[in-house]
């Protein structure tokens, strides 16, 4: 079992309240220059100075010590395994930080002339072949900022691209139940109605079922390979082709693509436009919120709709083109978050095909080597018994009482590790969602497993009611934390 250990008080106070009068951790020496401006500022009328600045007295120590403190409540994946399912929370290799953090890319600046930025954007452009080869499209835009702004994207190209060839009254798309909730989302906000696609007693989406829903009016399908249960949709190219017979475009979710690299991709399976979570499947951690990159790709029908500007190569050199007339706009103010594209340059650069092949291998292996190692009574598998996991597992707490599943995620807290993804998909009931990565070692997926199976057994006695408690605040009210009224801010 994982030990237990403890992360940092609960009760950190602000640095406001370390505060001392007269105490100080350092002196600036005197700047004449600064002394000049204090005297100046007595001849500006009192309602335009600034008020004196009540910046906290405290030591030097008391400073380190403070935000080291502050650096230990925050859980990532370099402090512990961290399996939250369909996000990929991968180890980033330093190696691509230290390259992002270079001169050269920390002091770039959006507005440069191209002529300035030749190596940069020489890299964007050989990353944007790169994930076309991965992807099997034939375009790639690289400025969505995350992968939702690149569905979002890829539902206007679909209504842009339709409406130019004869399509404007197309007006749904086909979206699964077990789908990522972005999806309807981004088809809502594309302007289009959402027709829900039932998956069978597997997990699975049928191509008889698509074939009874698809219409005149179906604008296209968005699809999700593997599915969000990590099963692989094995009659991906039947849907597909029931699809574009009725007139409509595949739209394919990477979130999942960890589990593809180097073994299949999305356009040989019949789509027309895909969006890749960079910084899911090519390694920068987003636990904190962001910053992400969507990267968008298309086939040769829908390049001239991509998002501006696109990054094209002549014998002049690299540059922005935004000479699109068919183009959907442009979604970001800068280029695109510049950094995450540079760290999947470098992971995909450093590890090459066979790494990438490797990558999705190792996914999958830990994915059903964790799940052989879990009490199958204690964890049940709701959808798709008997068949072969790919990137990550879905189980079900079986417990006699509901919310088992949170119950289980608050404890495993207490043990130096992250909880799985909680209920979801909606499809199963008490869901854990688990998905270790590549990265994990064959010990930490055992500790993993280990650790799950006992902590059901105290769930069944009754003693995960106020889990977690060795962490550096415990468990929260959640009723009342989502009351607009219940939120304090203490400054």
């Amino acid at each position: 079992m994982a030990r237990r250990y403890r992360q940092a008080r609960w009760d950190e106070p602000l640095i406001s309240e370390l505060s001392r009068s007269g105490r100080a951790g350092f002196v600036p020496p005197t700047d004449p220059k600064i002394e000049a401006w204090k005297k100046g500022r007595e001849i500006l009328p009192s309602n335009l100075r600034r008020g004196e600045l009540k910046l906290p007295e405290i030591a030097e120590l008391q400073v380190l010590r403070h935000f080291n403190r502050l650096s230990q409540m925050n859980f990532s994946v370099e402090t512990g395994t961290y399996p939250l399912g369909s996000c990929t929370m991968k180890y980033n290799p330093k190696v691509s930080e230290y390259i992002a953090g270079s001169p050269g890319m920390r002091e770039a600046h959006p507005l440069q002339p191209e002529e300035t930025l030749q190596g940069l954007l020489g890299i964007f452009y050989d990353l944007s072949q790169m994930l076309c080869e991965i992807t099997g499209m034939s375009g790639f835009a690289l400025s969505p900022a995350a992968g939702a702004q690149g569905e979002f994207a890829g539902v206007l190209m679909m209504r842009n691209y339709l409406r130019d060839n004869g399509g404007a009254e197309r007006d749904e798309i086909l979206v699964p139940d077990s789908a990522h909730g972005t999806n309807p989302a981004s088809a809502a906000m594309g302007g289009f109605k959402v027709v829900k696609v039932a998956s069978d007693e597997r997990g699975l989406v049928r191509a008889d079922v698509v074939r009874r829903l698809v219409s005149s009016r179906t604008a296209g399908m968005m699809l999700t390979v593997p599915n969000t249960l990590g099963l692989f949709e094995s009659e991906v190219g039947e849907v597909s082709r029931v699809v574009h017979d009725a007139g409509g475009l595949m739209y394919y979710d990477g979130a999942n693509m960890n589990a593809l690299l180097g073994k299949a991709r999305p356009g040989d399976m019949g789509f027309d436009i895909v969006h890749l979570n960079l910084h899911k499947t090519f390694a920068t951690p987003h636990g904190g919120g962001g910053p992400g990159a969507g990267p968008v790709g298309v086939t040769e029908r829908l390049r001239g709709y991509l998002p501006v500007p696109v990054v094209t190569k002549t014998s002049e050199g690299y540059h922005l083109d935004y000479d699109l007339p068919k183009s959907i706009g442009r979604l970001k103010g800068s280029y695109a978050n510049s950094a995450i594209l540079l760290r999947a340059y470098c992971y995909i650069s450093l590890l090459g095909s066979s790494g990438l092949d490797s990558v999705s291998s190792l996914s999958v292996l830990a994915a059903n080597y964790l799940l052989s190692k879990l009490d199958p009574n204690a964890y049940p598998v709701l959808q798709g018994k008997g068949l072969r996991r790919k990137h990550e597992v879905v189980v079900s707490v079986n417990s006699l009482h509901s919310g088992g599943a949170m119950k289980v995620a608050k404890a495993l807290l207490d043990y130096g590790v992250h909880s799985p993804t909680v209920y979801f998909p909606l499809t199963v009931e008490e869901a854990l969602m688990i998905e270790p990565t590549e990265t994990e070692t064959l010990e930490a997926l055992d500790e993993y497993a280990d650790l799950l199976n006992d902590l059901y057994g105290r769930l069944e006695r009754g003693e995960l009611e106020h889990e977690p408690m060795n962490t550096t605040v415990g468990r929260i009210d959640e009723v009342k934390a989502s009351h607009p009224l219940s939120l304090k801010v203490k400054w």
